[in-house]
Order: C-alpha cells, then structure tokens, then sequence
C-alpha cells in the first residue's frame, strides 16, 4: 500500500542547546516544514535513559520547544509536542523490544560510546534507546526522517525493526488489510553543509553543551555581543583561507568555519570560498560574526521571551500532543490488533 508521506524528528531536553543544534536539526525543520507534513518532538523520554534533574527537566523541555518556534516552526501548521505525553510511543517500544535482536543492539556504536568503561553501569533504556527511536517514527508512519552522521545507524535499525515486524506479523497484516506491509521503512533526509558542526576551539571535535569551555559552543540563548565574541576569538590557523573546498583539508579549524558560514547563508562551501578566497581570518571573521548575528539573535531573543510565557509553551505542547494521539491512537490500535492482543 501506498504511505502517506510524513517526516518526524525530535531533539533531546538535555539543556544548552548550541549552534550545532540548530545547524544539523532544527534549522532543517524549519526548511521541510514548507513542503511535508511534519512532526517535531521534544524527546523527553530519550533524555531520562540519563539521569536528569526533574526541575531542570521541565525547565529543557521548554526551552527546545521555545527554539523551535523561535527558529520559525509554525506550531499551527506542523505538529510540536513532548513524547511524554503520547503513551504510545512507550508502548509500541516495549513491542520492538520483543522485535528487536541484542545482536543488533550490541553493534550501536552511540550505545559504546556513551557507557563508555562503565557499560554494566548504564541503564536498560540507554541500551534499548535505539527501539524507542524506532518507536517514535513508526508509531507516525512516517517516511522519512531528517538525520546527521551519528543517527543514521539508529535510523537504519528502524527500518529493519519495521521489516522484522512486517515479516514476523505477515498473515495478521495481511488479515487486518495491509497487503504490503504494515510499516513503511523510512528514508533518511541528508542535511546540508555544516551538519556536523565543531568546537570552536577544536575543529576536530564536535560541539558539545558538555565540553568545560563556553567558548567552545555558541548557545541559541547567547546575545549579540556574545556570539561576536565567541566568533571573533574562535581558533584558526596562520594561513589564508583557500580558493578550493581541498584546500580546506587537514585545516579543520578553517573548515569548520567556513562550513558554519555556508550553512547560515543558505550555500554551498564551495560559494563561500569563491567569495573570500585568498582573504585572512581578519577579514573572514567579521563578516562570519556579521552573519552569526543576524541569523541567530532574533532566535535567541524570542527564545528568551517564549521560556518567559510558560504557560504559552504548555499549551502549544498540549495542543501537538493532541494532535500527535489522533494520528499515532488509530496506528497503536491496529499494532494491538495485528500482535494479537485483546481490547481496543
């Protein structure tokens, strides 16, 4: 059968978020809202996989989805919304934990890299964090899904939890009237330039709300003056910014700037070298701060007001949850009813 097209995606409540945010995700949401029917979630179940302190919980919560209003979703024409609120998304992950095989799990590099040393430490939902992301997709039946580098292993997990499900349920599906399987397998939706955007500090790290130096990061809650700062004493090397995107190899400080700056302007590095090619990091940097804050001050003053008017947040989470049940209760409803359990 034919699947409606639909993209959903979400950003973890773990606070501070930064120019990579917005850059590698939100941004992007705000750019396929204009032509899909989109569902933005405040992942909050994913954020407690690591303890997080309640009230600053709440406080997160908020604050994602003030930037994604801030950054230009429309909440009345796509769907915002925390993931708490939809019981289903639990639900059918307790399902694809049954699916799901520990083999495939054991290989989810995001897994090993969070436990760390400490593996036999973590908590169940870090290891079974990957099915709850298929959940949160599949719950929608959604087609496709905007990811960056370090998601699009989990996204091919759900594809093949969706495939396992369809193979495993075939004759029930098949009963309930799906003739070609009951989930779609969703399609990644690459990014453009700078998704994966560096410390400023160290070009060859990415940007992190964890790392110990604040100016390594620019948060969507920094001033203009702020941002100016962080731009103009971010690291570079000694040498002119080359003509070419090779000439940007082994300089990863310089690339990582020139990258930021195509993705705020809306073109491709390549662009952004034809312009400042043969031009030092004293001429290229204020015209990257000049940029900086004409994109991102207005996102961060509006944040500042929205996380002021809790209340306006609530309801607008309220209302998407509202309207995430109505799509995701019928699908749920048809999930129990292919299992094989008894009751709506």
């Amino acid at each position: 059968m034919e699947h409606k097209e639909r993209v959903f995606s979400g950003v973890q409540p773990t606070g501070n978020l930064h120019l990579g945010n917005y850059l590698g995700a939100i941004k992007r949401f705000v750019d396929l809202q204009k032509d899909h029917d989109c569902l933005y979630c405040v992942v909050d179940l994913h954020a407690i996989t690591v303890w997080q302190e309640p009230a600053e919980l709440t406080r997160n919560i908020r604050e994602v989805a003030a930037a994604f209003i801030a950054a230009g979703i429309d909440p009345e024409q796509q769907i915002i919304f925390n993931q708490s609120q939809v019981s289903g998304h639990a639900e059918l992950a307790w399902i694809f934990n049954c699916v799901a095989r520990m083999g495939w799990l054991n290989r989810m590099t995001q897994f090993k890299e969070k436990a760390g040393k400490h593996r036999e430490n973590a908590s169940v939902g870090l290891f079974a964090y990957p099915n709850l992301m298929a959940a949160d997709i599949l719950l929608y039946r959604a087609t496709h899904v905007p990811v960056g580098e370090d998601q699009k292993q989990h996204l091919e997990l759900a594809r093949d939890i969706a495939q396992k499900f369809n193979n495993d349920f075939s004759d029930s599906i098949e009963k309930a009237g799906f003739a070609d399987g009951f989930f779609p397998l969703p399609e990644p939706l690459i990014a453009g330039p700078a998704t994966r955007v560096m410390s400023l500090r160290n070009g060859s790290e990415k940007m992190s709300k964890s790392a110990a130096s604040d100016m390594s990061r620019i948060n969507l809650t920094d001033d203009a003056d702020t941002i100016a700062r962080k731009v103009k004493k971010a690291k570079t090397d000694p040498d002119a910014l080359p003509s070419e995107v090779e000439g940007l190899e082994g300089r990863p400080e310089a690339a990582n700037l020139v990258g930021i700056y195509a993705a705020l302007a809306d073109i491709e590095v390549g662009e952004v070298l034809k312009q400042f090619g043969g031009a030092g990091f004293g001429t290229f940097k204020p015209a990257l701060v000049e940029l900086a804050v004409e994109r991102l001050a207005p996102i961060s003053g509006e944040m500042k007001r929205l996380v002021g008017e809790a209340g306006e947040i609530d309801r607008i989470l309220n209302q998407g949850a509202d309207r995430a049940r109505e799509i995701a209760n019928p699908i749920m409803s048809k999930v129990r009813q292919i299992v094989g359990f008894i009751g709506d």
